[in-house]
């Protein structure tokens, strides 16, 4: 037997391998699938009449509980000052703070934080007591002890517990909701989508494909499942009973420092915690300027958007992979470290989360057998005397497999095209499809570092530092889709409706008066509510007056 066919019996053996493992993990997926969608099924047949959106009437009812928002911050100068000033106009709620964590050597982040302190009393800065970086976690429990001794100076006791990123985009009613679920809720994840950049930019369309099957349909089935979410690190709130539980757990110390994805273990902490941890996924109407299609220039329209975070992920394909990296790290291989639990369900998504470190690697390796295949055949179509058998007969059990295989594929090709399209509409569900493909080389390349990393620490035997990726925020522009203009205060407090705002919106496009007068005009609106509504503007109401 010459060398050739060793090569052969190599890669067939390997690909029946990989058969079984594409199955099994086609399989999981399945799983999750068909939990998502018989949950919506049962839901819209049974409970149809039960569940009801949250109207603005029953979050007006709710006073507003003292919220503080917790932003850890390293070497985040060319951002936090953007963030902070954006959440500050943007925010739709009173009773709040910002605590900001920096480190004493990072005098250009604490610079910017306290010109922003200056401007606006309810911001508060935090100093780490130790030189950065160390890591997230260690920065948020030095955040954790700056709220208590403020609470403590003031006499005030926070009832809800926010967490975000210096580069995050907040939601305007995001404090409001969860004013309104706690502490009925303990832990509440509003979704996270990246915010949507060229269509050419394969590397951000990644994170936007996952975090849209990831936010709208694998999340919602841990829920149901693992009665357990893990947190995303942003957008995440819990309640002052939630901290409370945490801080017994490790004597105040909330977040574990050993971690990578200290946010990962913290919603997995609460686990043993009476009470729901929920996902939520509500949208309201919102007022938007988009650019035309086929003309020059931008219309007004109303959309109906989701509550959730957004903010800008690497662009760039090695940014990535060191995010990745991290993230892979942390979940997939220091997750062992967690154990198990008791639920059947929880232990069924823990091992979805660990599988990634094999499936990462075993799809690409699958992407060297297909090419071995198309060698193989080339070489015996040219050379018929060095033909080697095909890697799998027609005839063999095996066989069938494949085509199951095939069909689990083609199946998360839709599932992920479907969830993007809801989020991002149907140019991106395209995309999102060779981006797939895109996005499996840059698992493996992710998981590969993460491996290394992994190995480099236990050799080391050094905690891991905070391996921080470098953060971009919105434009003044890129913001104009964010921020609340008068349709959306006029929508929000329900003084009209989605379709009196695109009528008026329609009209205005031809005859260019202003949009109060319009709604005046129609009936639609009271003058003394127009006037009261720009005067909440003027006095440093979030939204912008075009148009009023």
């Amino acid at each position: 037997m010459d060398f050739t066919f060793y090569v052969w019996w190599f890669f067939r053996h390997f690909f029946l391998f990989l058969v079984v493992l594409y199955l099994i993990s086609g399989l999981d997926d399945l799983v999750i699938d068909a939990t998502y969608y018989l949950r919506i099924f049962f839901r819209s047949i049974f409970r149809r009449k039960v569940i009801r959106p949250v109207t603005r009437e029953q979050l007006a009812q709710i006073p507003e509980k003292p919220v503080v928002i917790i932003v850890p911050a390293w070497d985040e100068s060319n951002v936090i000052s953007r963030m902070l000033l954006n959440t500050i106009n943007t925010v739709l709620y009173k009773n709040y703070h910002i605590f900001v964590g920096t480190y004493p050597n990072d005098e250009a982040t604490k610079i910017e934080v306290e010109k922003m302190r200056e401007l606006y009393p309810n911001i508060e800065v935090v100093v780490t007591p130790s030189d950065g970086p160390t890591n997230k976690a260690d920065c948020l429990n030095w955040i954790y002890q700056g709220i208590r001794i403020y609470e403590k100076d003031h006499n005030k006791k926070f009832e809800i517990f926010v967490f975000h990123d210096a580069e995050d985009v907040v939601h305007p009613l995001s404090l409001t909701y969860y004013n309104y679920l706690m502490p009925r809720i303990h832990f509440v994840q509003v979704p996270v989508f990246p915010l949507e950049q060229a269509w050419w930019g394969f590397t951000t369309g990644m994170y936007m494909d996952e975090f849209a099957e990831n936010h709208t349909k694998d999340l919602r089935v841990r829920e149901l499942l693992g009665r357990a979410i893990p947190s995303a690190g942003v957008g995440t709130a819990l309640s002052r009973e939630a901290m409370d539980y945490l801080a017994s757990l490790r004597n105040n110390q909330l977040f574990d420092i050993t971690s990578l994805t200290e946010d990962y273990v913290m919603g997995l902490s609460l686990r043993d915690m009476p009470g729901k941890k929920i996902l939520l996924q509500q949208s309201v109407d919102h007022a938007v300027t988009v650019k035309r299609r086929w003309h020059k220039g931008t219309r007004e329209s109303v959309v109906n958007e989701h509550i959730a975070t957004r903010e800008f992920f690497p662009s760039n394909f090695w940014d990535a992979v060191h995010q990745k990296s991290r993230w892979i790290l942390g979940i997939s291989i220091q997750g062992w470290n967690y154990g198990w639990t008791k639920s059947l369900g929880l232990n069924y998504c823990l091992f979805r989360d660990r599988k990634a470190v094999v499936t990462n690697i075993m799809t690409v390796v699958g992407y060297l057998v297909v090419a071995y295949w198309g060698i193989a055949e080339l070489v015996g179509w040219l050379a018929p005397a060095r033909a080697v058998p095909p890697l799998v007969e027609v005839d063999e059990p095996v066989f069938k497999l494949i085509y199951v295989v095939i069909g689990l594929f083609f199946w998360r090709l839709f599932n992920r095209a479907f969830c993007v399209w809801r989020i991002y509409g149907p140019l991106q569900a395209l995309l999102s499809m060779p981006r797939m493909f895109y996005g499996n080389l840059l698992n493996f390349a992710a998981t590969c570092k993460a491996i290394h990393r992994y190995v480099n620490a236990r050799l080391s035997k050094q905690t891991p530092a905070w391996g921080k990726t470098r953060h971009a925020y919105p434009t003044e522009d890129q913001m104009r889709t964010f921020r609340r203009k008068l349709g959306d205060l006029l929508l929000e407090r329900r003084m009209i409706t989605a379709e009196q705002l695109q009528a008026a919106l329609d009209r205005q496009k031809t005859s260019g008066i202003k949009l109060g007068s319009i709604l005046i005009e129609m009936g639609a609106l009271k003058d003394e509510d127009l006037q009261r509504i720009l005067t909440h503007q003027r006095n440093g109401s979030p939204a912008h007056p075009d148009g009023a």
